[in-house]
């Protein structure tokens, strides 16, 4: 069963294909090999933008779609930069910007607390769709460490770790991340497209 994943960011999809790319049946596509128009961000929450990329793409290819939404959701800021992340600092996927935009508004904060919060969508081109949740726990360091990983992975420090996401290995990381919480979640739901029981 052919299953188009739903992004253009090369982090992400490095990491879907990790995660998932061992289940029996399914044959992963990516843009490269079945390009499909950009689907615009324009949901107020990760889960209806997860669905949106999802439900777009899926219907737009004919292909079932995974896509995925997750944002960084820091208490002090009442859970900002949420479904902004991406763009906190104004341009699309400028981390270093976002980086230093959130370490400049957490200056002096003693309640450094945040969470990653991952969406990840399959849907189908009839329109069905599913939606499953990882979230992990951490706080955000006052400066940024490590050279691995994306996005605020060098200020992100898990609970139970003394090193920030961007310090641990690809492997490490994927052990706890909220994205393969998130995509672990969808596991059973692709074993059953691939036996052609959805």
């Amino acid at each position: 069963m052919k299953v188009l994943i739903g992004t253009r960011n090369p982090h992400k999809l490095e990491e879907i294909r990790r995660i998932l790319g061992d289940i029996p049946g399914i044959e992963w596509l990516t843009f490269r090999e079945h390009p499909f128009p950009e689907v615009e961000e324009t949901g107020t929450t990760l889960e209806e933008n997860a669905r949106l990329k999802a439900v777009s793409t899926a219907q737009a290819t004919g292909l079932p779609t995974l896509a995925e939404d997750s944002g960084l959701e820091v208490a002090a800021l009442g859970g900002a930069p949420g479904v902004l992340s991406s763009r906190f600092a104004g341009v699309e996927k400028d981390y270093r910007a976002n980086n230093e935009k959130l370490l400049e508004l957490l200056s002096g904060e003693e309640n450094r607390r945040a969470r990653f919060r991952a969406v990840a969508a399959l849907a189908l081109p009839d329109g069905r769709s599913w939606l499953t949740e990882g979230i992990l726990e951490g706080e955000i360091a006052t400066s940024p460490r490590g050279a691995h990983g994306f996005g605020y992975d060098p200020l992100f420090i898990p609970v139970g770790e003394t090193r920030t996401l961007a310090e641990l290995s690809p492997e490490e990381k994927d052990r706890i991340s909220h994205r393969r919480r998130a995509l672990e979640r969808l596991r059973p739901l692709l074993s059953s497209l691939a036996r052609g029981e959805l």
